[in-house]
């Protein structure tokens, strides 16, 4: 029985090179193609392939965003133009990774690797967020909230704070308050530290939204929001709110 396979990728040329490449491999079957990364999640929910072709850099969701929304996806081979560093940081975590340009040698020899392991484990949402922090170059752009069948993305300028709820984070912004089941931990790592600040173990606040602060306790103080929101600042965050600063 072949493997269902879906290609994911914003280049058409790319897309045609894989799609020419799997002929040589009667195991693999074509189902669908996209060229970005909404469209991918949507044929991936709809077809549920067995496979899929995945670039990393894609408008409107990038390969990790993708995958960090899907419950349980399918085997992945990345084809990507990462360098050498950030494609080991994540080839445990996928069946192989394919840097362009490629030739049909290594085509197979990734094509393989899924014959030789048709159990292997794929990417959880959790390791897709850890995969996407770790090779993405710079801090995150945007934050994705998956909320039913509904996706939205938000600009991380439109976050105001991020609060702790239990096993999610709230993510508030002027509009609306998400959830996602992401840990402050993960936040901190992929928000720029210079405009995001964790003031408490519960609380991540974008700088530019702080009015002022107050004394709060004996070594606690009381950031008060533009919104009016007040968020308690331990006393590491208040060291760290003062490096920000300058203070």
């Amino acid at each position: 029985m072949s493997l269902r396979t879906v290609i994911i990728d914003d280049e058409t040329p790319a897309r045609e090179v894989i799609k020419l490449f799997i002929k040589d491999h009667p195991e693999l079957e074509v189902v669908g193609e996209a060229e970005n990364g909404f469209d991918g999640l949507r044929m991936i929910q709809e077809l549920t392939p067995d496979l899929i072709f995945l670039d990393i850099q894609m408008p409107k969701l990038t390969g990790f965003e993708l995958l960090e929304l899907l419950d349980q996806p399918p085997r992945v081979i990345f084809s990507t133009t990462y360098d050498e560093y950030a494609v080991k940081a994540f080839q445990v975590h996928a069946v192989d990774y394919l840097l362009k340009p490629y030739n049909r040698a290594r085509f197979a020899e990734a094509v393989g690797q899924v014959l030789s392991q048709p159990q292997q484990d794929t990417p959880t949402p959790t390791q897709a967020t850890e995969m996407r922090e770790t090779a993405q170059s710079g801090y995150a752009h945007q934050v994705v909230v998956k909320d039913g069948t509904k996706i939205t993305i938000i600009p991380v300028t439109d976050i105001i704070r991020i609060a702790a709820q239990d096993d999610y984070s709230e993510i508030i912004t002027a509009e609306r308050k998400h959830l996602k089941k992401q840990t402050m931990t993960q936040f901190e790592k992929m928000l720029d530290p210079t405009v995001f600040v964790r003031v408490h173990r519960s609380s991540i606040v974008q700088v530019s939204h702080i009015a002022q602060l107050d004394k709060y306790g004996k070594e606690t103080h009381l950031a008060v929001l533009r919104t009016g929101d007040e968020v308690v600042v331990s006393a590491t965050g208040f060291a760290k709110l003062k490096e920000v600063l300058e203070w």
